[in-house]
């Protein structure tokens, strides 16, 4: 049986978007899966396209995702293998030269102008057996004008020469037997002389063959393609060590039909890259999912439940637990909403099975930027009693930056529902009450704080978000005498103290 050998293959011509991600992550599993290999390799023929950094981009995401490869353009090897297209342009030529010797390609020396001009005199125009003896090729002039032109540098392709009205069968693992007729097949571009690289067709076909790529798991935008592909094998003399192909079902946008983009995060505000992104041409910065204080673990569980069915009621699954039980049966055919809520709702979920001190560690980093410290233990607490509330990093502030700072200010929404006259005189007595005891404990005061309020028939609701208020700033946060107990009886009562002569006065 051959080994499993599969490849992640991106083009350096920007950030690596979500949908790129999610490929990587199902030829990893499956890979892992079954014993085998994964590949990174960088398809880099594209000379216009090309971006500086990118592709060091998509290595650190990978880092980042905790996605390992097993050979790649980043990982040395002794046979002086390279996995970067640009640098095997002399292997492709060999292979461009081999259809042309045996008839199964041509060269072409038609003009972006003249290809545009028989555009608009053919409807619906394609450069294939209808209209190839037409143009300006190797199958239309002598072969001495061949040789002339390309002797006085003349710039030419080599394109693909399709037989016409040929069924081609493809047997794809998730969407089964796909048969396209060769007629709507054009003779695709495979190499130009312009820049001495071959076109994406041709190199990645030759690639997969010589790195014995064993599985094609790709976006299923790639399967019109495939039976070009599949031509280039035969053609080739590859047709028996072909790679089995699977197609993954698009990303789609949130709303609405289409593929997802960058504009439907900038619309809906998430982010559609896993690491910012500094655009090297518009020097425009973009949101990253690193960057946004999305855990790598959290994003690789989302991404590996979009287009695939585990068959259970499970969503929360470790890296080690996708690889045991991944298939490609149970990939969707149909593509998959990108549900960003639910890409919160996992970073939620995983926020709360981190431990305490790898959050308060964390949290740490945070406040250092705020230029606040405190004892790791102190942390390690608030980070216990606020972590629930929060879906990232970020937001432990946001639920607990009293417990470092003060309120400055109070809701006045809860003052005007809840603040009364007599609201002072029973925070007063409560402050007693919470520093009568020369040890606070939280529930011997909860319960005399309950009796104090049942005793002068007070309104429950109106005094402890009052209380909280005053500590706080506003009528929400985790439990009020755990707030206590942390801030600590001293520093409570100074805060009651300071809200009633800020807020009482106003009233």
């Amino acid at each position: 049986m051959k080994s499993i050998r599969v490849r992640f293959a991106p083009s350096p011509t920007g950030p690596l978007h979500i949908g790129g991600v999610r490929t990587a992550l199902y030829n990893y599993l499956f890979a892992k899966q079954n014993n085998g290999k994964i590949i990174l390799r960088i398809e880099d023929t594209d000379s216009v396209r090309f971006v500086p950094g990118a592709e060091q981009y998509i290595i650190e995401s990978f880092d980042w995702l905790g996605i390992t490869f097993d050979e790649g353009v980043h990982i040395p090897n002794k046979e002086g293998i390279t996995y970067r297209q640009s640098e095997r342009k002399s292997i492709y030529k060999q292979y461009a030269d081999f259809l042309i010797n045996s008839g199964k390609a041509y060269y072409a020396f038609d003009t972006p102008e003249e290809i545009e001009e028989k555009r608009k005199t053919i409807a619906n125009f394609q450069y294939d057996a209808s209209v190839r003896m037409q143009m300006k090729n190797s199958l239309t002039l002598s072969e001495e004008e061949v040789k002339n032109r390309m002797a006085k540098g003349e710039s030419y392709v080599i394109r693909i020469c399709i037989q016409p009205d040929e069924d081609i069968k493809v047997q794809d693992l998730i969407y089964g037997e796909v048969v396209i007729n060769s007629s709507i097949v054009d003779d695709k571009v495979l190499w130009k002389s312009a820049d001495q690289l071959p076109t994406y067709h041709l190199a990645n076909v030759v690639d997969d063959h010589l790195m014995d790529i064993s599985h094609v798991i790709r976006g299923s935008e790639w399967l019109p393609s495939t039976p070009l592909h599949v031509l280039l094998y035969r053609y080739l003399g590859w047709a028996d060590s072909m790679p089995q192909f699977a197609h993954l079902p698009l990303l789609l946008k949130p709303d609405g039909n289409g593929k997802l983009s960058k504009r439907d995060g900038d619309r809906l505000g998430f982010p559609v890259f896993p690491l910012e992104w500094h655009d090297p041409n518009s020097s425009e910065v973009i949101a990253g999912y690193r960057e946004k204080g999305y855990f790598p673990d959290a994003l690789i569980n989302f991404l590996a439940l979009l287009g695939w069915n585990p068959g259970t009621e499970q969503e929360i699954f470790s890296l080690s637990e996708l690889i045991e039980i991944f298939s490609l049966e149970r990939v969707n055919k149909s593509g998959a909403k990108f549900d960003f809520e639910k890409a919160k709702w996992f970073n939620h979920q995983y926020l709360q099975m981190k431990s305490n001190n790898e959050l308060a560690e964390k949290y740490k980093e945070f406040l250092a930027e705020k230029n606040l410290t405190a004892p790791d233990d102190y942390i390690q607490k608030i980070v216990e009693l606020v972590k629930e509330r929060a879906y990232f990093i970020h937001d432990l502030w946001e639920v607990s930056s009293f417990f470092f700072l003060r309120p400055d200010s109070y809701d006045e929404a809860v003052i005007r529902k809840r603040w009364q006259e007599n609201t002072p005189q029973h925070l007063k007595a409560i402050k007693e009450i919470i520093a009568a005891e020369p040890n606070f404990q939280i529930d011997k005061a909860r319960e005399q704080v309950k009796k104090y309020i049942e005793d002068h028939q007070l309104n429950m609701a109106n005094i402890m978000n009052c209380l909280r208020l005053s500590l706080v700033g506003y009528a929400k946060g985790p439990d009020l005498f755990e707030i206590i107990n942390l801030l600590g009886v001293e520093e409570s009562s100074e805060r009651i103290d300071i809200a009633i002569n800020k807020i009482h006065p106003s009233l």
